[in-house]
This record gives C-alpha cells, sequence and structure tokens, in this order.
C-alpha cells in the first residue's frame, strides 16, 4: 500500500466517522497497528514494542478497525458495473461473442482457521489443518465482488455456494449475467460451469495438444477466463499474511477478518475512490425469489446446460470456418 493510498483510507475512516482519535492515539497509528497484524503476520508483543503501546491497547484498537473496515466493506466489495469486461469484448473470436454477460468468476478456497478441539473435525476438510471454506467472487480487475466467510473447511462449494444464494443479503447475481465457475459446481442460472470428463486445465493443452471437439475448446476458453479468480486469492494471501497460518483469534474474528482484508485488497486496486456504488442501486436487484418448485429450477438449470452446449457448438463451427481454405 503506498502512502497517498494510506492516508486516503484514513481520511475516508475519519469523514464517515467510523474511527475517532484519541489524545494519545492517532486513527492513522490505528490502522497503522492493524496492517502490521493482517499484513505482517504480527502478534501482539512487537507490536506494542513497536509503537510502545501497552498489548491492552494494540488489541483495543485492532478490533475498532476490523469493525469499521467491515463497515467499509459494505461499499466496496460489490458489484459495481454489469457491462462485460474489456478482456472479453478487446478478444473477438476467442471470448467475445461467446462469454457476453460474464461478469466475473467465482470458487471457495480455505484458509488456516484456528478453532477449539470439539470443532476441529468440521473445519477440517481436505487440507491438513483446520480451516474454513471461503467462498468469493470477482470481476475481471481482480476486485471481490463478494465474499462469504466462516464456512467449515468440510463443507463442499455447493453447499456453500447455495447458502449464498439463498440470503437476504447474499449473492445477488443481475438477471441475464453470470460467473464462470469450476467443475465443482452445477449448471444452474447465473453460475456457467465447465464440461465434466473433459481436458479443462490449461496445462492440458500445452505443446500441439489442440482441442478436438466443441467440449474441448470450450473448456480450454473457460479455463482461460477462469484463472481470474486464482489469481485474486493469490494476491490476497501473499498481500495478507495472516492468511498463511493459523490466526489466534476468536473464529467470528477471524471471519472478519477475511472480510476486512478483501475490503483492503479492494481499497488497494481503485487506489482509494471517493465515488462508492450502494446496494441499492436499480440493476443490483436480485434474481426472484418466489418459492419455486424442483421442477421449475430443474427446468431452469437444463437451460443453462443448453446454453453451454450451443456456446461451444458456435465456438467449434467458428474454429473449424477458419481452418478451412
Amino acid at each position: 500500500m503506498r502512502k497517498v493510498v494510506f492516508h486516503k483510507l484514513c481520511a475516508e475512516l475519519r469523514s464517515r466517522a467510523l474511527l475517532e482519535e484519541t489524545f494519545h492515539v492517532t486513527i492513522e497509528e490505528q490502522v497503522a497497528m492493524f496492517i502490521h497484524v493482517v499484513g505482517h503476520n504480527w502478534s501482539n508483543r512487537p507490536i506494542a514494542f513497536e509503537f510502545m503501546r501497552s498489548g491492552e491497547t494494540v488489541s483495543r484498537y485492532f478490533n475498532l478497525v476490523l469493525d469499521a473496515l467491515c463497515i467499509l466493506a459494505r461499499d466496496l466489495v460489490c458489484i459495481k458495473s454489469i457491462d462485460t469486461h474489456q478482456q472479453i469484448t478487446s478478444s473477438h473470436g476467442r471470448f467475445h461473442p461467446y462469454f457476453q454477460g460474464c461478469i466475473g468468476a467465482l470458487d471457495g478456497t480455505h484458509i488456516p482457521a484456528c478453532v477449539p478441539m470439539h470443532m476441529q473435525d468440521r473445519f477440517r476438510g481436505r487440507k491438513k489443518f483446520p480451516s474454513q471454506n471461503v467462498l468469493a467472487a470477482v470481476d475481471f480487475d481482480l476486485r471481490f465482488l463478494y465474499v462469504l466467510a466462516g464456512w467449515e473447511g468440510s463443507a463442499h462449494d455447493s453447499y456453500v455456494l447455495q447458502d449464498a444464494l439463498s440470503r437476504t443479503n447474499g449473492l445477488k447475481i443481475p438477471e441475464g449475467k453470470y460467473f464462470l465457475a469450476d467443475a465443482g459446481y452445477a449448471a444452474r442460472p447465473g453460475v456457467l460451469p465447465p464440461y465434466r470428463g473433459t481436458r479443462y486445465h490449461l496445462k492440458e493443452y500445452k505443446g500441439t495438444r489442440e482441442p478436438e471437439n466443441p467440449k474441448e475448446l470450450f473448456n480450454l476458453r473457460h479455463s482461460s477466463l477462469r484463472t481470474t479468480i486464482e489469481r485474486a486469492f493469490g494476491a490476497l494471501k501473499n498481500r495478507f499474511r495472516i492468511f498463511k497460518c493459523q490466526p489466534f483469534f476468536p473464529l467470528k474474528t477471524q471471519v472478519k477478518i477475511v472480510m476486512a482484508c478483501c475490503a483492503l485488497h479492494n481499497w488497494i486496486i481503485e487506489d482509494g475512490p471517493n465515488v462508492y456504488v450502494y446496494d441499492d442501486a436499480a440493476w443490483y436487484e436480485a434474481l426472484p425469489r418466489s418459492v419455486r418448485n424442483h421442477t421449475d429450477m430443474h427446468q431452469e438449470n437444463l437451460a443453462w446446460a443448453k446454453k453451454r452446449d450451443d456456446t461451444a457448438k458456435m465456438m467449434w463451427e467458428d474454429k473449424v470456418g477458419q481452418t478451412v481454405p
């Protein structure tokens, strides 16, 4: 984080009255102590020594800044545009017009969690350590659009997504738009996964191994776009060292830390914007949440699977047409 971005963040927290200066501790010092914890994974004692404060002071202001950033995250971690990104529109013939309407990618990642002994079985999934399964949606600028933290590491990604879509303040996918997802998710309105049982990862197409059918061609281009979510997770974990090991905080605090760090990540990318888009924007309405039976939901899922088939067929026909003299 550059100095100008840091001071702009402090000014924003001050102007919104999310933090208050005291006689001894300024807002800049409060935020600096917080960043040392999440950015460098410093414990309470070295921060108290570095800033010449008591351990109680460091702990108190850490929680105050954490709560302030979680409030600020409501404006930072959200969908700000539903236009098709330039990365798609500028690649005509490869991504456009096949992925018209795609606004980003979503996936889950595992972040180390420190939980009581009686809860460790639920939080121990495919990792060797207890973790929380964090669902996130990002755009092609690596900005986080939605984050849901706190799920046990043993929870399947599809269950976490279902929870995110069913919440009142959960993930709201604008009508006609969708996110790319991996094969762990099913095709459904707003979510477009690749074909299962077909070559997908980019390393499988190295060298002269060209796609041999429409499904492989679709998976190759799908994978090229969906790597955005992996890059976003990598940038987040490299930027905030606290995610490299199990933090010694209560579980509720660990969930807040994930949200606060995603908000800081967006703030750094945007270089501290002055204009925000709030959740009450007209286009940011959720899909109708009326009670539907399983038959209707099944038909919608089939429709999205057909959309994927049509897109793959179109890609293949265009590719074959270009190779024929």
